[in-house]
């Protein structure tokens, strides 16, 4: 036979452990991550809030495509729609006032509802979580230094994108307040 005998056992030096790491330091593995980070702290809220479960099925939908951008090897779209997604979401839970209550409910002792104390614990790691992502998504987009004419086009692609989506979450949302 004409196979190559093993003279040495070196689990370091091995082509499976190359591969290996190299799969982790691939470009956009870690808002890939984040992006998963968020979608089970949103699919967790469908189930602690039940009556906004489409709300939060509708909230992982960005998450999902930034993990297929970057499983797909379009990593400059997620880098530009992964912080624009996630600095619309802070903007909308601060002014909803969803963060300062959140802090407030952490501070506070009174009445321990585990529910309530979990939907909060949330809150904060989806917005520390946004905040990664817009930090992370930043630093990526610049090592890559793309073509400005290029990098106007992806911008204005996805800032339209993202209006779109939250003008219809917004309009989901409006809709069901019961009017007064």
């Amino acid at each position: 036979m004409n196979r190559q005998e093993i003279t040495e056992f070196s689990p370091s030096g091995s082509s499976m452990h190359t591969r290996g790491m190299a799969a982790l330091l691939k470009p956009g593995r870690d808002v890939a991550m984040l992006a998963s980070i968020q979608i089970l702290c949103f699919l967790a809220l469908t189930r602690l809030e039940p009556r906004f479960f489409i709300i939060h099925l509708y909230q992982v939908i960005p998450y999902v495509a930034i993990m297929l951008l970057v499983g797909y090897g379009r990593e400059r779209w997620a880098y530009m729609i992964g912080p624009l997604v996630s600095l619309v979401w802070l903007g909308l839970a601060y002014i909803a006032g969803l963060l300062g209550s959140a802090m407030e409910r952490l501070r506070s002792f009174e009445r321990p509802s585990r529910e309530t104390d979990f939907v909060a614990v949330l809150a904060v790691v989806t917005a520390v979580v946004a905040l990664l992502m817009i930090v992370l998504c930043r630093i990526h987009w610049v090592k890559q230094n793309l073509e400005r004419g290029e990098a106007w086009r992806t911008f204005l692609v996805s800032l339209t994108i993202v209006v779109a989506y939250y003008a219809i979450l917004l309009r989901w949302f409006w809709d069901m307040i019961p009017n007064a």
